[in-house]
């Protein structure tokens, strides 16, 4: 009796030990903007749902593209002392800083959305972070983070031929060039929502069409939204007038973009479906994180991007 229990045991401590190797644990330093940031906002959250770990860091400016991270970088370089070498944390750490800081699984780079489409801002500047990177952190794979069009009602600057189409097959043929050239590999995260604007159960983005934002008056807000992946509004209040003043964002992404956004992430540099997994933000339905996990999965692990149109 007392062999058995001792056999018992002994495989119940095997399984275990089993259990805890295949856990998996990455190391992530993004270097980017709020468009990382977004990407970053529930990605920890669905890797620990997932039974994993996840250690991350993040370069971030927001608005910042290759020309500004690497201005930063050679600020640093000529003066450590300088307040333009050490842009992030708070104006607390530089680039080399962060690089250093811990062994690297991973470094993520991306260019600034409204640049995303245009291969002649990519270098020389991009070149010379890659080179940065490798110089500090030669261990981490270099990713490419591959951010998104904007959504269906943006004025995109006042340019009537252009529109999400346009931004998306011009990102799309962009990034899919710098990887071509550097050999690196994408995050698709601008498929992933594409993908779900093309995607039958999702679709794009539908207005209230109750709320008209040139009319609004606080506190009144948009209430039969749907399908909104990207973009929110909210009223700002001066600090020195007491007046409010409604803020539409049409380019970043909203707590559902978010939710996909970090799927992506985690099918990515895990290697393993998202499908299933038990994280959902408080205010996103089981149906729609479902279709969004579904969506990631078919993007990321399913290699299906979607189509550019014409």
């Amino acid at each position: 009796m007392r062999y058995s229990r001792f056999v018992l045991m002994l495989g119940l401590a095997f399984f275990c030990g089993m259990a805890r190797a295949e856990v998996k644990t990455a190391k992530i330093l993004a270097i980017g903007n709020s468009f990382s940031n977004n990407a970053l906002r529930y990605f920890r959250d669905i890797v620990e749902a997932s039974g994993n770990q996840v250690l991350t860091a993040h370069a971030m400016i927001g608005g910042c593209d290759f020309e500004r991270h690497m201005r930063h970088a050679d600020a640093f370089e000529a003066n450590p002392d300088s307040p333009e070498g050490r842009p992030y944390c708070g104006g607390k750490k530089s680039l080399k800083e962060l690089l250093t800081q811990d062994k690297w699984e991973y470094v993520t780079i991306q260019q600034v959305s409204h640049k995303s489409f245009k291969p002649e801002t990519f270098h020389p500047h991009a070149d010379r972070l890659i080179a940065y990177i490798k110089k500090y952190a030669p261990q981490a794979e270099i990713v490419i983070h591959q951010t998104w069009a904007y959504r269906d009602d943006h004025t995109f600057w006042g340019r009537k031929d252009f529109n999400t189409d346009v931004m998306y097959k011009g990102l799309r043929a962009t990034y899919d060039g710098f990887a071509k050239e550097t050999g690196l590999r994408i995050i698709p995260s601008g498929d992933a929502m594409e993908a779900a604007r093309q995607d039958p159960a999702w679709g794009k983005y539908v207005p209230d069409p109750d709320f008209d934002p040139k009319t609004a008056v606080y506190p009144a807000l948009p209430k039969n939204e749907r399908r909104v992946l990207i973009g929110y509004c909210g009223w700002r209040k001066d600090a020195k007038t007491g007046t409010y003043t409604l803020a539409v964002d049409r380019f970043h992404a909203g707590t559902l973009g978010e939710y996909l956004l970090g799927c992506v992430w985690f099918e990515f540099f895990f290697g393993q479906s998202a499908v299933g997994n038990t994280f959902v933000p408080g205010n996103v339905t089981r149906e729609d994180a479902a279709i969004l996990q579904r969506i990631a999965h078919g993007v990321v692990t399913g290699k299906k991007r979607p189509e550019p149109k014409p």
